[in-house]
């Protein structure tokens, strides 16, 4: 637990209680408390969508950077020029290609 919780006895809380109802009245505590509630549960909508928005941008980032790293020859195609789906004949010692 929190040290300050050490420090919180009941006679203290309520005396906290009680200066409370004299300073705000007794009608305006619940508003406060109503309002200091929505106010946590927005601050918890931002953290959240915070939250989603970080790790976008770093799933984002890795697959940057797994692109940068990647291969390009791994999506060069083996066919030929004419597009015809035929592997590229290898080359003979003393003519080169074929196609040549």
């Amino acid at each position: 637990m929190h040290p300050i919780f050490a420090l919180a006895s009941p006679e203290i809380l309520l005396i906290v209680v009680g200066l409370g109802i004299l300073l705000f009245g007794a009608e305006k505590l619940p508003k406060l408390a109503r309002s200091a509630g929505q106010a946590k549960k927005e601050f918890m909508v931002g953290q959240a969508e915070a939250d989603a928005a970080a790790a976008k941008a770093r799933e984002d980032a890795r697959l940057r950077a797994e692109a940068a790293r990647a291969d390009v020859m791994d999506n060069v195609p083996i066919n030929n020029a004419d597009g015809t789906g035929a592997d590229v004949p290898t080359p003979t010692p003393d003519k080169g290609t074929l196609s040549s």
